[in-house]
């Protein structure tokens, strides 16, 4: 059986998991000079921007692709494009929310239970279906209608070994197709909640309904995390996903387009 088969058979069956249990990993998505190409990339970045978040126990960019464009065609690996083939058969999937995360070696940075119900928006746009809103830091976000929340899927790219000793997410399997969660009901489910170790250059794939959450870091080793979000569903007419990019044509049909006459 050839290599490239291999890797559509286990995307394959990691699509097939994620609508089961709300979550699967993928190893080897990524190389390691892949992975070190990205990081260069993202330590080039100004510290200094407004999305930037530092403290001791975290580093984040939020907005990351806004912030560092050239980030884009080095994460649309062809790895990547047939992962999200497999994850959106017959669609065009873009992008809809990009956050790189840092959590230092022994950091004291942990997340509590959560599902990711709010998506970020262009504006304020009252709408059957959409509520409640919120405004932060500049950023417009609203709980939409569950289609539109069933409609994402969570790619967290990793850019270090990552297991339970320095902050691996924990997910409770099923949670997903639970809808949203009252705070107060997250006992009643993470009870059965198990810890996703991913290694260096693997996808932690994610449905943001799925109840997740991650331990404060007890290791010397950092966790290094891309956090991408792609849909293939359109908002109503005049709102719009706040940080959305189409994926970029593939580097060989862009050529191929190029070289042919009109």
């Amino acid at each position: 059986m050839s290599e490239q088969l291999k890797e559509r058979q286990a995307a394959t069956a990691a699509a097939t998991q994620l609508r089961t249990d709300g979550y699967a990993t993928l190893p080897d998505i990524f190389s390691p000079a892949e992975i070190a190409a990205l990081l260069r990339t993202i330590q080039s970045a100004d510290a200094a921007a407004p999305n930037f978040r530092r403290s001791q126990d975290v580093f984040a960019i939020r907005n990351l692709l806004g912030e560092l464009p050239q980030l884009w065609p080095q994460l649309l690996t062809p790895r990547l494009r047939a992962v999200l083939t497999d994850l959106f058969p017959g669609q065009e999937p873009h992008l809809v929310k990009a956050i790189y995360f840092d959590k230092p070696a022994g950091s004291n940075w942990l997340v509590a239970w959560h599902q990711d119900v709010m998506v970020a928006v262009n504006q304020r746009q009252d709408l059957p279906g959409y509520g409640p809103w919120s405004r932060k830091n500049d950023e417009t976000t609203v709980l939409p209608p569950a289609e539109i929340l069933t409609s994402i899927v969570t790619l967290r790219l990793h850019l270090d070994d990552c297991d339970a000793t320095n902050g691996a997410l924990r997910v409770v399997p099923g949670s997903h197709r639970h809808g949203v969660i009252p705070n107060d009901q997250h006992p009643e489910f993470t009870g059965r909640a198990i810890t996703c170790a991913v290694s260096a250059g693997g996808l932690q794939l994610m449905k943001p309904l799925t109840l997740h959450a991650s331990q404060r870091s007890t290791s010397t080793r950092p966790r290094r995390v891309v956090h991408l979000e792609f849909s293939a569903a359109e908002l109503p007419t005049g709102l719009q996903w706040r940080e959305r990019l189409a994926l970029l044509p593939e580097p060989e049909k862009a050529e191929l387009a190029a070289a042919t006459p009109e």
